[in-house]
């Protein structure tokens, strides 16, 4: 057991040495040390910050640092083993988890500390604030036999989150297609044939491969001439792991969703709330679920006759330019581009070629560096996963290491789908303890490709480096936090529909002059975007923006519906009320058989069940938060440090709203999310 990696991670994961069969040791060893220092550390007379919080948090601190290895490297290393062993230990931290939410003498050592005379700072302050509700939301309150149910429920949640994750990650890699000749993927850019060929390759095929990792299913959504095509890989995405499609039940989550509804219904129950969306808002800012539905309400009315006028002028395209009678889901996509290059002669692929991965990156250091004054450098030599990640540190104006983290920026077989900020490690600095903060950065974006003078530089759609700018704005809240208590630094116990804030904030400066001469150099020549195609960027970039606008209304609602309005003898009604939600606020409508809820895994395997409204709620605060900067120069670095100060630094230390007022002066207005939107400001009927 000593030579266990898991059991000794001081600094970083030493990840070529973790092996599948060590992680349920590890785990087991790794939760009995915690459960023996909470018994004896209630063996005390008196309960302090220093003999009890400390002490807890230091050995959840090592449990937590071993478990974020594993959860990642089973994210973006998957394999049967790690699999397995990552599962099997699933209902052994659930089970702990509540345990430790469920311990009342556990609970009255913390009241005693909060209402000691001992003298706390703000962070410690609210670090007792939330651990003692969250005493209460682990059920610390109930009955003898129904905490038993509560923990039984928590457990079982836990692994079917994590098989509805992987039922969606196969049924994706399950599917894909291969060309003899090049003919059936006209319209395809050279730049998405040359990674089909390559992706060929990689399975040791001749001709060209498609598949359902997100590149390529763009790529082909978009540009495909052939509409039998675009339908064909559209029933295989819209129906993955699903009863329907091509690979018709084999990795259904049907069963999985109605059962993680029904479960978190029973336990909001259980804890006093009326469903499950009710209780997801005790650690959020909104206020009640009626003024979540308002607000998503709200924004539908002001969008949708937009994204009405919108559509209409895609059919009439459609119909008078290309004689297509009737859209169909897989046309939207195709004809879209082909309106955007009519009305404002920009494609996403006329500007890869100005943004490499290695010039995006490197700018995007350099605008961090000018805003907030810290410096990026990359560092060789660190062990990680894969051969493409990067790892880099941070350090202060002074020359202080302040922060680390991962970036995994490409796809690949046996890496989830789509692009995530992790904690590998959170700030923590006590009696015992000096960590700084180590971030996973994950996308996956189209990878470079493999050339016989070697590997050429990845180039990047707009859309691309946006999602770049976002995972890092997540980064930089959790690596630029001066929070000492590790439960309230960084992304830890900010409301989650605060926790966007800063992640929405940064993609504004992917449109800005002054940041794209930064972040843009073409692969041939290095010149930024020339001032004509940077018009026409700006010209397109509000493009069916309120057609946009409404799907995510349309996933919010139904998120937060299917929760609010679970109900035991009717079961969860999923595509009932997806149904009476596109009624409601779509334009777009899908086909009977779309799937779409079973490849939904924000809600059903990540952080966001009757929270997917966060990022709507979010963007109304990032959206203001950046008119600072508009107002100021989007350079200015006193704004700039005004943001890391009041935002950045503060971590989850105080309320979001209090953080926001300290930074605008005011409370938040939804008029700069419209107009960044190109929505017209008009009252709401």
């Amino acid at each position: 057991m000593t030579d266990n990696p898991l059991l000794h991670i001081q600094d970083l994961p030493p990840f070529s040495q973790i092996l599948p069969e060590q992680v349920a040791p590890a785990i087991d060893a790794l939760l009995a040390d915690c459960r023996q220092g909470v018994e004896q550390a209630l063996k005390q007379r008196e309960f302090h910050w220093d003999n009890l919080i400390e002490p807890l948090e230091l050995l959840d601190n090592s449990l937590n640092r071993a478990w974020a290895a594993v959860g990642h490297l089973n994210s973006v290393a998957d394999t049967p083993e790690l699999r397995a062993a990552h599962d099997a230990c699933l209902p052994k931290l659930a089970e702990y988890g509540t345990e430790m939410g469920q311990n009342e003498a556990l609970f009255a050592a913390y009241q005693a500390v909060a209402q000691s005379a001992e003298p706390l700072n703000q962070a410690q302050r609210k670090t007792l604030d939330n651990a003692l509700r969250d005493f209460h939301l682990s059920g610390v309150d109930l009955p003898a036999q129904q905490k038993a149910r509560f923990k039984a429920i928590s457990q079982e949640l836990s692994q079917l989150s994590s098989q509805f994750d992987h039922n969606l990650l196969d049924a994706t890699q399950a599917w894909s297609k291969v060309f003899d000749s090049v003919e059936p993927l006209a319209g395809l850019p050279q730049s998405a044939l040359d990674q089909a060929a390559q992706a060929a390759r990689q399975h040791e095929r001749q001709g060209w491969l498609i598949n359902l990792e997100f590149p390529s299913y763009f790529a082909v959504m978009t540009y495909a001439d052939d509409r039998a095509l675009r339908r064909e890989v559209y029933e295989a995405y819209a129906t993955r792991a699903s009863e329907l499609g091509p690979q018709s039940g084999q990795w259904d989550n049907s069963g999985l969703m109605e059962q993680i509804l029904a479960l978190r219904h029973e336990a909001a129950q259980l804890l006093g709330f009326a469903n499950y969306a009710e209780q997801s808002l005790a650690t959020k800012m909104a206020p009640s679920t009626d003024a979540v539905v308002d607000f998503l309400q709200d924004l539908a009315v002001r969008s949708r006759p937009q994204a009405e006028r919108e559509l209409a002028e895609l059919a009439a395209f459609a119909r008078e330019e290309h004689g297509l009678d009737e859209l169909q889901a897989w046309d939207i996509g195709y004809y879209s581009e082909k309106l955007r290059q009519r009305r404002h002669r920009l494609s996403q692929e006329e500007l890869r070629p100005y943004f490499p991965a290695p010039k995006v990156i490197a700018g995007l250091f350099a605008l961090v560096q000018r805003l907030f004054g810290v410096h990026i450098s990359a560092k060789t030599g660190v062990d990680t996963w894969h051969k493409d990640v990067g790892f880099y540190q941070i350090h202060s104006a002074e020359g202080e290491l302040i922060a680390q983290f991962y970036l995994d920026p490409y796809a690949r077989p046996h890496k989830r789908g789509g692009a995530w900020m992790d904690d590998c490690a959170g700030r923590f600095f006590g009696r015992q303890i000096r960590q700084i903060p180590v971030a996973f950065l994950t996308c996956n974006f189209t990878p470079p490709l493999a050339g016989e003078d070697g590997d050429k530089p990845a180039l990047l759609t707009h859309d691309e480096v946006q999602t770049l700018f976002h995972e890092f704005g997540h980064g930089l809240h959790h690596m630029l936090t001066r929070i000492d208590c590790p439960a309230v630094s960084g992304i830890s116990g900010v409301e989650w529909d605060a926790v966007e804030l800063p992640s929405q904030f940064l993609e504004n400066f992917c449109w800005e002059r002054q940041v794209l001469d930064l972040i843009s150099g073409h692969v041939d020549t290095g010149e930024p975007i020339p001032d004509e195609l940077y018009r026409r960027m700006l010209d397109a970039k509000n493009f069916q923006s309120a057609m946009q606008m409404v799907r995510q209304l349309e996933f919010a609602l139904f998120d937060f519906r299917i929760h609010r309005e679970y109900d035991p003898s009717r079961g969860g009604r999923i595509y009932e009320i997806l149904a009476e939600v596109r009624q409601q606020v779509s334009v777009v409508r899908p086909p009977q058989w779309n799937r779409f809820a079973h490849g939904f895994s924000h809600i059903f395997s990540g952080g966001y069940a009757a929270g997917y409204y966060s990022y709507k709620w979010a963007e109304v605060l990032s959206a203001d938060a950046f008119g600072l900067f508009e107002e100021r120069g989007v350079m200015d670095p006193a704004t700039g440090q005004a943001f890391l100060q009041q935002i950045l630094q503060q971590g989850g230390s105080r309320p979001a709203m209090e953080l926001f007022r300290a930074f605008r002066g005011r409370e938040p207005d939804i008029a700069p999310l419209l107009r960044h939107s190109g929505i017209a400001v008009a009252k709401a009927a």
